[in-house]
């Protein structure tokens, strides 16, 4: 059953489980590949994946304009069609900008934004409360959500900031946590209320932020994994605790393999070898992965493929991607 665009807007409490943060595919040549983005997102629904996002950290955001931003988000709309929702990246180091890509994505109907902390400029908590809030107020019926990741933005949203946001802005509802930091989790979660959602950015921790009463993921591992990442978090909900901690362990050797080199490189190689996307290019500063990680991440392949083989045939295109030879794809 298909929802109107923006269907999940008036109930954010049910985006839960599994949203993939898909990579933005490019051509060879390095233009966005619309085709392979659709076909892409097409598949992630067919494995199971509970919602889409685009922008945040693995679809390389800074390396774009944010007009390629926007028609990768329409791209991705269009191709879902309201059989999920749609939470794309729309944050910036720039106000102006974050508003101009929260505003499109906005009217071509997303259900919820999500909004990196500005980052190099290392704002205080005061004024990260200010740019939330701003940015909310501009759409007050658009669901915001924060994005916390302290590795890429050299600041982190402290507990009391998102407490005092989720207070005093009706439309920020919750907090994408992408930092090592188990304890954070749950001083965010003390701080703001448990009807604040939270989800886990960080591969390994997504399991362990449920039993603190997470919403569920936005991990890099459902590019490759989206079945069993999806599975995980049903088995956790579903009292099969042990059958989740299998999965938990189990993809343990491709959270390894995203990050190899820098992420989406390594994600990347993969979707390209599996025939997702023509071509595994990132655009600069990133380069694709060299020789010997992709020495590693077929090794890391091999080793995740026995398992998700034994869990869900689904996703066994892992092991096809493991035994194909190398190759650049032409980059």
């Amino acid at each position: 059953m298909s929802n109107a665009p923006g269907a999940w807007r008036t109930r954010p409490e049910e985006l839960t489980g599994s949203i993939a943060p898909v990579v933005t595919p490019f051509t060879a040549d390095g233009e966005v590949d619309h085709q392979s983005l659709a076909n892409l997102v097409d598949w992630q629904l067919k494995q199971g994946s509970d919602g889409i996002s685009i922008g945040g950290s693995t679809g390389e955001p800074s390396a774009q304009t944010i007009e390629e931003r926007a028609e990768a988000i329409r791209t991705v709309l269009k191709t879902v069609d309201g059989r999920a929702p749609v939470v794309p990246g729309t944050g910036s180091a720039k106000l102006n900008e974050t508003i101009e890509l929260t505003g499109a994505a906005y009217d071509a109907g997303v259900d919820a934004a999500l909004i990196i902390t500005p980052y190099y400029a290392r704002p205080t908590q005061e004024a990260l409360y200010v740019w939330y809030k701003t940015v909310a107020a501009e759409y007050p019926d658009l669901p915001i959500i924060a994005y916390n990741v302290p590795s890429r933005t050299a600041v982190e949203i402290a507990p009391e900031t998102v407490a005092r946001l989720h207070r005093d802005v009706p439309n920020f509802v919750g907090i994408k946590e992408t930092t090592k930091d188990f304890e954070h989790f749950s001083r965010v979660i003390k701080a703001a209320g448990r009807d604040l959602l939270v989800w886990s950015g960080i591969e390994l921790l997504c399991l362990p932020l449920l039993a603190l009463g997470g919403t569920g993921f936005v991990s890099a591992t459902a590019n490759i994994a989206p079945s069993a990442t999806k599975k995980m978090y049903d088995a956790f909900h579903a009292g099969r605790l042990d059958e989740a901690l299998d999965i938990h362990y189990g993809l343990h050797p491709l959270v390894d393999l995203i990050f190899v080199e820098t992420n989406p490189a390594p994600v990347k190689w993969v979707l390209q070898q599996r025939g997702l996307i023509s071509s595994g290019h990132v655009r600069p500063p990133l380069i694709t992965p060299t020789e010997p990680g992709e020495d590693k991440i077929r090794a890391l392949l091999s080793e995740g493929a026995n398992y998700l083989s034994a869990v869900d045939e689904s996703d066994t295109i892992t092991a096809r991607a493991a035994r194909t030879p190398a190759t650049t794809g032409g980059e």
